[in-house]
């Protein structure tokens, strides 16, 4: 039973799925907020500390600035979970001065150990194994658009990583198909794995998709790679699919790999939309850490 104030947010799976949904209906709302200009001061009087130290910048610029707009107070944290500094002792030092923590870490536990130490609540602003703002904000933007989520499938072009990790975070709780679409060296195997998630090699699964997904090809593999180049999303690819299908490439987006150049043009990529999305959900967010959604 979570409290009302004091919420973590370290992946997708940990918040029940009603909790999910009501984060995406809150920053549809956002989004209308944002574009009257009248944002709901939801977060005066709180001190927020953002531990990015990594060199992304949309998610944590998005954290900074849905902060400031809703009346908070962001503050850059120059540390690491993977120093010479214990996690309890980190953990202490930002209690003192903060109510809540946004932070990227190299991996999951490390995060769920400074939840664990914290009195303040903290969010994974990205994880190698799960990024869950990333594709909160996807889901919010597709919830603008039609309403909600019932039932739809994610097609992944993507090996083992972040962004696959928390799509299938999401297909654990809430009610999506998740397939990965890629070679099979590099498919996801084992027990664990949610009923709502399948992996193939077939392209024509790419049919079933209201939304695709990309990611980076994976470390050490050549640009011309034939076996990759097949999971090459193309403009070509795209105009076979049908009319509603959302390509949304994760930034950032490598063209000549994993995307090319003339996808990134076609009609069905709503990138730039739907990340607009990613500062309405984590606005969302950090009103529900606070107990306001």
């Amino acid at each position: 039973m979570f409290p009302i104030a004091g919420r973590d947010l370290l992946a997708l799976d940990d918040l029940p799925p009603d909790q999910i949904i009501a984060i995406l209906e809150r920053a549809v709302a956002l989004a209308r907020f944002w574009s009257a200009r009248r944002m709901p001061q939801s977060l005066a009087g709180r001190r927020l500390a953002l531990v990015v130290n990594d060199g992304g910048w949309r998610n944590t610029s998005a954290f900074d600035l849905g902060i400031q707009a809703m009346g908070g107070l962001c503050v850059p944290v120059p540390l690491r979970l993977d120093q010479r500094e214990a996690i309890p002792d980190l953990a202490g030092y930002l209690d003192n001065w903060f109510d809540a923590v946004v932070c990227r870490a190299p991996g999951l536990p490390a995060l769920r150990a400074l939840a664990e130490a914290a009195v303040a609540p903290v969010i994974n602003a990205r994880t190698r194994q799960n990024h869950p703002c990333e594709v909160l904000g996807d889901l919010a933007w597709y919830t603008q658009r039609h309403g909600g989520i019932g039932g739809i499938t994610v097609a992944v072009l993507a090996p083992e990583g972040n962004i696959l990790g928390s799509w299938l975070e999401a297909a654990e709780v809430l009610p999506l198909q998740v397939i990965q679409l890629y070679p099979e060296r590099w498919h996801l195997r084992g027990a664990g794995l949610p009923a709502g998630f399948r992996a193939t090699t077939d392209l024509a699964a790419l049919h079933q998709a209201q939304i695709i997904v990309t990611d980076c090809w994976p470390e050490g593999v050549a640009a011309g790679d034939e076996a990759l180049l097949r999971y090459q999303v193309t403009g070509a690819m795209l105009s076979r699919l049908r009319p509603d299908t959302a390509f949304l490439p994760c930034p950032p987006v490598t063209r000549g790999q994993e995307v090319s150049a003339d996808a990134m043009l076609h009609p069905a990529c709503r990138v730039v939309p739907a990340k607009a999305f990613l500062l309405h959900a984590q606005n969302a967010l950090l009103e529900w850490v606070f107990g306001r959604v």
